[in-house]
């Protein structure tokens, strides 16, 4: 006979960065959350994780709220104060934060750390129960939603929150439809340290339809991002760690070398699929999905977990602005979140597939409009912090 725990408010379905975020963040507002998830992996045996987050200001303003940012290791952390792209031909962008007026564009943070930072944080809240076991069905009652679990527990809550990643299950249980479009590229990253000081500023070429980004880490290391084409990427991710740097070198046409000096490899390269995700609808009655069930983007800007997190951040408003009268799987009330989130989500969509697509145009007049619109772009200071100010959050 299945057990039933009614004592929970919120059920998190989802246990990356997002949704661990939004856990600590709704049992932190006082309610009473069950979060299924794994614990965050150990640390790793090479000197830094391969998957890299540049966080914005906004981010960092959420993890501070959450007493999280201060819990992490100052040493591992690396701002990002200026920034220079160069297009495929001569064209070239330099984000300065001095220049913005802000302290500084990004931090750049392993994902681990992070995560291990919110499960110390999620240990100590007398509100939350943990389940490390997966959710199986669904179900909607007059009152509440249960989420019945792999050992046969059913946990029953006001509402669900689905952070449970670009394949969502709860998405799928709700019957939200999803708008997928493959860019048979795959994002390439690995960990290096260069032989001349990167000076906290992030490089990324545009490089015939693919992307290659090398991101400051402490210690006079890079992260390699390298948006390429699948069957590229795949070449890539044949090669060991010192034939991957001289094919940087060699895609860059020396840049790299120029800017940051020699590649030693210090993590190996690891490779993931990239895609465009959109979805008809954020809530349904007693759900609301935050993260990669919400959107997916094209990773050339870095923002895919900011967004997460701004999502975690706007449901979080939300809640603390409920009326009395209402309970928290209100769809009334889901629907203020989800209004809250559209325009941030569309002007990101719409900004890194709309730059994708254009540098993937073949062709010389392609090239120059693109190149001599990143040049107008460069000599405009105001639509620069623009782009910073849209970047920050």
């Amino acid at each position: 006979m299945n057990s039933v725990q009614s004592n929970h408010q919120v059920i998190v379905i989802g246990g990356g960065l997002v949704g661990k975020a939004a856990a600590l963040a709704l049992t932190q507002a006082g309610l009473r959350v069950a979060l299924l998830a794994q614990c965050a992996p150990a640390q790793s045996e090479h000197r830094f994780d391969a998957r890299i987050y540049a966080l914005s200001s906004s981010s960092q303003a959420l993890l501070e709220r959450l007493r999280v940012w201060q819990a992490l290791e100052p040493a591992r952390l690396c701002p990002v104060y200026d920034m220079r792209v160069f297009g495929d031909a001569h064209a070239q962008l330099h984000f300065s934060a001095f220049q913005a007026a802000v302290p500084q564009l990004a931090w750049i943070v392993e994902s681990s750390l992070i995560e291990r930072a919110l499960d110390a944080a999620l240990r100590f809240q007398p509100l939350l129960t943990w389940c490390e076991s997966r959710a199986q069905a669904l179900q909607h009652h007059p009152e509440a939603v249960s989420v019945t679990l792999d050992d046969a527990r059913v946990l029953s809550a006001d509402l669900v929150v689905g952070a449970d990643g670009a394949h969502s299950w709860v998405r799928e249980q709700v019957g939200a439809k999803v708008k997928r479009r493959d860019y048979r590229q795959t994002g390439v990253v690995a960990n290096f340290r260069c032989s001349k000081p990167h000076h906290e500023t992030a490089f990324q070429w545009f490089i015939d339809g693919e992307i290659l980004a090398l991101l400051p880490l402490p210690d006079s290391h890079v992260s390699l991002v390298w948006s390429a084409r699948t069957e590229h990427a795949d070449a890539l991710l044949q090669l060991d760690l010192p034939a991957l740097a001289e094919r940087i070198e060699a895609a860059t046409g020396g840049a790299s070398s120029r800017q940051v000096g020699t590649l030693e490899g210090v993590t190996p390269a690891q490779g993931f699929p990239l895609a465009l995700q959109t979805v008809d609808r954020l809530v349904a009655p007693r759900v609301a999905l935050v993260g990669d069930a919400a959107h997916l983007i094209h990773p050339l800007a870095g923002q895919g977990v900011n967004l997460g997190l701004r999502d975690v951040a706007a449901l979080l408003d939300v809640m603390n602005r409920k009326e009395p009268f209402r309970d928290l799987g209100d769809l009334t009330l889901l629907r203020r979140y989800e209004r809250s989130r559209r325009e941030d989500i569309q002007k990101l969509t719409i900004a890194t597939d709309g730059l994708q697509r254009l540098f993937a145009l073949p062709g010389g007049l392609a090239r120059g409009i693109r190149n001599v619109g990143m040049a107008m772009v460069g000599a405009q200071p105001f639509i620069k912090r623009w782009l910073v100010s849209a970047a920050l959050g």
